[in-house]
């Protein structure tokens, strides 16, 4: 029971400690001149990352490989899944002809990338899939080119430079919040995988179906809680783009980060867990072209949904060695 409580209060910490960092670095960027556009492209989409980055980071550090790789997969699924799935059935969302051919792809095949990486030691017979760390400098020099790809979208776009940044609130509350939010993260973060570990050795499970459910979920409560009221309001650019930019930042940059600081290794099951993820970014992919082109819409929403629920449910007959 002691290790549940440290769990909920380290995803509360973990939800907070993001929103603080988000609104600090936000205001900051404000005050040195920076737009909101740009704020959002980077500022916004790395901020609702920060729990899986501080969890997979301690994960790391305490050689828990299960929970680092779990957390990843399974957050990228629970947000094309549950997030755009839950948004799409509050707002059909439609999105620019830009995020069809370029965005979502992209999402894809960083998706395909790290199934290649970590599937390759199995198709030389090996019984574990292996996160080295060459495989991770490909995966930081991939994240270093989306990265300017980024900049390069957001210098194309037409009177950018006449936007007046919002002042925001003051130099010294902007700092202070990204102290406050950083500290939070890093507690937070510690208590998630101490407790789920935890958790995991008392239920007699592995500790990466505890990362691919509960801390997936966990870390991707920022990713649901901005695209749902982004969904609320008509925002479907924002909804979507939150959803296939993290889903890029999760894979490319913390996965990257946490196999340069440890290699992970797991065993090769969490080869059919990355199916269903490159599934998940396949079917946004083509429903793009259903119904009305480049709209995904209530029913598509509901198929998400659907199929996390099985995911969900083959993941409980697993744990209890069904």
């Amino acid at each position: 029971m002691t290790a549940v409580l440290w769990l909920i209060l380290g995803f509360v910490l973990l939800v907070k400690g993001a929103d603080w960092l988000v609104s600090g670095a936000s205001a900051l960027a404000r005050r040195l001149g920076v737009s909101d556009f740009v704020i959002g492209l980077t500022v916004v989409a790395f901020g609702t990352s920060t729990p899986e980055l501080f969890v997979n980071i301690l994960a790391a550090f305490r050689d828990s490989s299960g929970i680092a790789i779990g957390n990843i997969v399974g957050s990228n699924i629970f947000n094309i899944y549950v997030v755009l799935g839950l948004s799409t059935l509050i707002y059909p969302l439609a999105v620019s002809r830009g995020t069809v051919w370029k965005e979502i792809p992209m999402s894809l095949l960083t998706a395909l990338l790290l199934f290649v990486l970590l599937g390759d030691m199995v198709l030389f017979g090996s019984e574990k899939t292996i996160l080295g760390r060459a495989d991770s400098a490909i995966l930081l020099t991939g994240f270093g080119g989306f990265l300017l790809y980024t900049i390069l979208v957001a210098s194309k776009v037409p009177g950018l430079e006449d936007q007046t940044p919002h002042p925001g609130y003051g130099m010294v509350r902007a700092i202070l919040n990204c102290g406050i939010g950083l500290t939070a993260l890093v507690l937070g973060g510690r208590w998630v995988v101490f407790s789920a570990t935890e958790i995991a050795e008392t239920l007699g499970i592995s500790d990466a179906i505890i990362g691919l459910t509960v801390v997936a979920v966990g870390t991707s409560l920022p990713e649901l809680v901005t695209s749902l009221v982004a969904a609320w309001k008509k925002n479907a650019e924002i909804a979507v783009g939150n959803v296939v930019g993290s889903n890029i930042f999760n894979i490319l940059l913390i996965l990257g980060t946490t196999g340069l600081i440890r290699p992970l290794t797991l065993q090769d099951a969490a080869l059919p867990d990355q199916g269903v993820m490159i599934l998940g970014q396949l079917l946004l992919f083509l429903f793009m072209f259903t119904g009305k082109r480049r709209k995904l819409d209530r029913w598509e929403g509901a198929i998400f949904v659907l199929i996390y629920v099985g995911f969900l449910l083959y993941q409980v007959k697993k744990a209890v060695g069904g």
